[in-house]
């Protein structure tokens, strides 16, 4: 330990602090805990405990309490979605994203879509942000406007050729205003499937659904854009086929129509003149296929894109991924200029649109929506994916623990618990600790991820 440790570069009290670790009597409990958050960087501690009883004799047939615990409390995963956050966390997160969002392409009677969705029409569409000034950026082969070709990592991408003149008021109020912009869009996507179609708002409803799953990403330049499945349902959602007048072009053609349409308006306040809020120009709608034949956009690679933006913020764009509540704090921080300009317009603009709580936001941009959102009919939930996998993780602790199955009528038990909350967070030896478990696991996912693609390649050349 001490070698690996100092090799690791770690600073004195850290070091300290995993040699005290290391040389405690709860230290393979302490391991065992953290390993079951899957390494998790901010854990919720916990102090309390469980009692399982048989009611009809009073037996206890199982008690934990956490002061037989290391510390006298239990870790529990924080479940934080954010990777810049807890990096395990967030691959959960991620995970359940990608099977929500492939559920509600390919089909997953088990999380209650049928296979026959994959029939219905859908496509990827991405809407973004409009121009608030010109920005350094790779078109192509082509130079940029500043006349250098920037690379991939080029620090100046999404930065403006020239910040006096960039809006950043407008950018900041258009990320604010970015879900009210997606709600509206949704409302008048229906109303052009129904012009399209020749019919009422309401025939169209009875005949049809249309149902979508989302996520928000941050652009270089800081601007928010969607990226979303939509697709068509019959009356009775994903269990019913769409109507023979449903088709790929009349859906990307009411895409475009409903975008078009829309208008957030922003009445004037202070300096502020009022301001009418829209898509950008750049929407782009593609056809997710059934299987590769060549093509880019699949539901594999659909759902994989998805769940990769689902557990990232603005952080990206510079910033950090917690609230600022001055400018004075930009300089601790050491914030780059182009974001810092951003988060002080949200702080400027604050007192002129209280309601925006613009303050607030001022990390995230302005944006104040969800990171992920998706029609009631798409698919399953997280919610329903968290709870089926808390319920195997409980049915592993009751086998392993003799404990009957509390669906089984004759041996009906009743559980007690009391739990509180005694803070989060590691020491810095536990930090340290965690990371290594963490890397750990991920080597291991990766490393089985690798064999399962190397046997599918070996029995494609078998076939």
């Amino acid at each position: 330990m001490t070698n690996t440790a100092t090799a690791a570069g770690l600073d004195p009290a850290t070091l300290a602090d995993v040699l005290r670790l290391a040389g405690s009597t709860g230290f393979d409990r302490v391991q065992d805990q953290i390993r079951r958050t899957g390494g998790c960087s901010d854990p919720i501690r916990l102090i309390g405990g469980t009692k399982t009883i048989d009611p009809a004799t009073k037996t206890v047939l199982h008690y934990y309490n956490t002061d037989e615990e290391p510390g006298g409390m239990l870790r529990i995963a924080c479940g934080n979605r954010r990777a810049s956050r807890c990096p395990s966390c967030a691959w959960t997160y991620a995970g359940d994203t990608y099977h929500l969002i492939r559920a509600g392409l390919v089909g997953d009677p088990a999380k209650g879509t049928p296979h026959t969705v994959r029939d219905h029409p859908r496509v990827f569409a991405t809407l973004t942000a409009p121009s608030f000034g010109p920005v350094h950026n790779r078109p192509g082969n082509r130079p940029c406007r500043c006349g250098a070709r920037h690379d991939e990592d080029a620090p100046d991408l999404g930065t403006p050729l020239d910040p006096e003149s960039y809006d950043y008021a407008g950018a900041v109020l258009w990320n604010n205003h970015a879900s009210d912009l997606w709600r509206y869009f949704t409302i008048y996507l229906r109303r052009e499937i129904a012009k399209r179609a020749g019919l009422t708002q309401k025939d169209a409803r009875e005949q049809s659904r249309v149902a979508f799953g989302k996520v928000a990403e941050y652009q270089k330049r800081g601007g928010i854009h969607f990226h979303a499945v939509i697709r068509f349902d019959g009356p009775d959602g994903p269990d019913s086929p769409p109507p023979a007048w449903a088709t790929l072009d009349l859906l990307t053609g009411a895409i475009q129509a409903a975008a078009a349409r829309v208008a957030v308006d922003v009445k004037p306040a202070g300096d502020q003149p009022a301001r009418v809020l829209r898509w950008g120009t750049q929407l782009d709608v593609r056809t997710i296929r059934a299987f590769g034949d060549g093509e880019e956009i699949t539901e594999q690679a659909v759902a994989s894109y998805l769940a990769k933006y689902a557990t990232k913020a603005a952080e990206t764009t510079g910033t950090v991924d917690r609230r600022i509540g001055n400018k004075e704090a930009l300089d601790l921080l050491d914030v780059p200029e182009h974001p810092r300009r951003l988060i002080s317009a949200c702080l400027d603009l604050h007192p002129l649109y209280p309601e925006r709580k613009l303050r607030d936001w001022a990390h995230m941009l302005g944006f104040r929506g969800h990171f992920s959102t998706k029609s009631r009919q798409y698919s399953t939930t997280l919610g329903a994916l968290r709870q089926t996998r808390a319920d195997y993780r409980a049915a592993q602790q009751r086998e392993a623990l003799g404990l009957p199955d509390p669906d089984d009528t004759e041996a009906t038990t009743l559980t007690l618990a009391h739990w509180t909350y005694a803070g989060h967070g590691h020491t810095p030896g536990e930090s340290w600790l965690a990371a290594n478990i963490r890397r750990d696991i991920q080597l291991n996912r990766e490393t089985a991820r690798e064999e399962l693609l190397n046997d599918d390649s070996r029995r494609h050349e078998d076939d």
